[in-house]
């Protein structure tokens, strides 16, 4: 069964972390030391016999393996990997092995040990960075062969024909790598037969018992439609009495928070609608904090490049080089906007409700470029230190489109309950631009429930491979 199976997978997994963190110190030693790069580069270059010998480098993976295994764990590497993202997982890695960095930097200050060289370290954690991404890569791509031939499934059941099933099996059919096979429904109002994408209702919620009896499965997930909710506590004890793995998907998953916030009063679990850890008062310091130093940081990297544009953009069309617009910002309030000018000039009251096309003609030759690279939004920074908005959030939109979206999606103004951002959780996600405004508002959902400072960080380094260039820019 996957239970079993999951366990063994993790035990060899540590293993082969274990023996990737061996091989990475070892082959780093060599590197060092003996290696051509070692001689060539001046900064690396160490006289023979100056440095310890590889069997005294050695005696620290006593402290080294234990510790960093112990950081992989808490930075969750060795969860399931069914539902999560590879960048995710590359991330995880990456923080791992700085915060080992950190403990062997710490663990050599604190013996007062010399005579190990810093430059090595830093190496080593390079090098088993890599190292570690490749074999993810390896295991990730092996478990998809293996899960496309028929193995390594997770065998799963549906008790109820919801919304919540349609949204499930949606989900799986658009993941196949994580390996469910879904047998099939049960429901007492469907008729039996009926197909969702290939997915029968195969018999009643009475027969869930005979259905559990004869079928190997791993796994059942409660879909039941809200108005039949009176039968969860029956199907939930059946479940429980086969020893089967359950899961509950709420038919009102749509306005329930991805990460539910949940009270205990004296034993009765009250869930918040809405959970938005920025409404805190230390998480907002930390994130204006970091709002602050990011941004003085940026506008002195982007100098140069900004003052270039403004000059291009001054030359090659009449008008300011800088365009400001009205948007909505965190509690419906309105803020000023500034973009590099990408486009002619025209009436205020024309460019409100206009979305740009593509082959637009009001766009300008230099504005294709920076619309399309994302330099034009540059001038935000400065709207990140007034503190209209944040490095990272929702995108803000114009007063137009939020009167008119508000009253077409579902929970919209949400995003509103916090700073829009110079990049998202959206964006880095492909839905910017002339994109699906829902999609986008599901994505801004997730970040707002889901803040963490090490999220926006993380959006922040994936904005540098894959936020700047915008395929929907016109």
């Amino acid at each position: 069964m996957i239970k079993d199976n999951q366990k063994m997978f993790n035990r060899v997994h540590v293993l082969m972390d274990a023996c990737i963190i061996v091989i990475s110190y070892l082959l780093t030693y060599y590197l060092r030391f003996k290696s051509i790069i070692a001689v060539k580069i001046s900064l690396l270059r160490v006289e023979p016999g100056t440095y310890l010998s590889i069997s005294d480098y050695a005696k620290r993976l006593v402290f080294l393996v234990p510790v960093y295994l112990f950081v992989y764990y808490f930075s969750r590497l060795y969860t399931p990997k069914r539902g999560k993202r590879g960048l995710t997982e590359i991330f995880n890695l990456f923080v791992a092995n700085t915060y080992g960095l950190a403990f062997f930097f710490a663990y050599l200050y604190i013996i007062k040990e010399i005579n190990i060289s810093r430059i090595y370290a830093v190496l080593f954690s390079v090098l088993n960075i890599i190292l570690g991404i490749v074999f993810r890569m390896v295991l990730s791509y092996s478990l998809r062969v293996a899960r496309r031939k028929g193995y390594n499934l997770k065998h799963v059941l549906l008790v109820g024909y919801g919304h919540s099933a349609e949204a499930y099996i949606d989900r799986i059919f658009a993941n196949p790598q994580w390996g469910y096979y879904i047998h099939g429904i049960l429901d007492d109002n469907i008729e039996v037969g009926t197909m969702y994408k290939h997915i029968p209702v195969i018999g009643t919620i009475t027969h869930l018992n005979a259905f559990l009896l004869k079928m190997n499965l791993d796994e059942i997930a409660i879909t039941l439609s809200v108005k039949e909710y009176e039968k969860l506590e029956k199907i939930v004890g059946i479940c429980e009495k086969s020893g089967v793995h359950t899961k509950f998907v709420p038919d009102y998953y749509s306005f329930i928070p991805t990460t539910p916030y949940t009270e205990d009063l004296y034993g009765l679990p009250v869930i918040n609608i809405r959970n938005v850890p920025l409404s805190n008062t230390y998480n907002r310091i930390i994130k204006r904090i970091v709002d602050i130093a990011g941004a003085i940081t940026a506008l002195i990297i982007a100098a140069a490049p900004m003052l270039l544009v403004s000059l291009i953009i001054k030359i090659s069309s009449p008008g300011p080089v800088i365009f400001s617009q009205v948007r909505i910002g965190k509690h419906n309030k309105k803020f000023k906007m500034y973009k590099f000018r990408s486009m002619e000039i025209q009436a205020e009251s024309d460019e409100k409700k206009a979305w740009t096309t593509t082959n637009d003609p009001r766009v300008t030759g230099i504005g294709k470029f920076i619309r399309k690279t994302s330099i034009d939004e540059l001038p935000q920074l400065f709207n990140v230190l007034k503190g209209d908005m944040s490095l990272v959030g929702p995108r803000p939109e114009r007063p137009f489109f939020v009167d008119k979206f508000k009253e077409e999606i579902p929970r919209y103004m949400i995003k509103h309950q916090v700073s829009p951002g110079l990049t998202g959780w959206a964006q880095i996600n492909g839905y910017r631009g002339d994109t699906s405004i829902r999609k986008r508002i599901d994505h801004d959902l997730y970040y707002i429930e889901n803040w963490t400072l090490g999220l926006d960080i993380k959006i922040l380094f994936l904005t540098i491979f894959k936020g700047f260039i915008n395929k929907n820019a016109y």
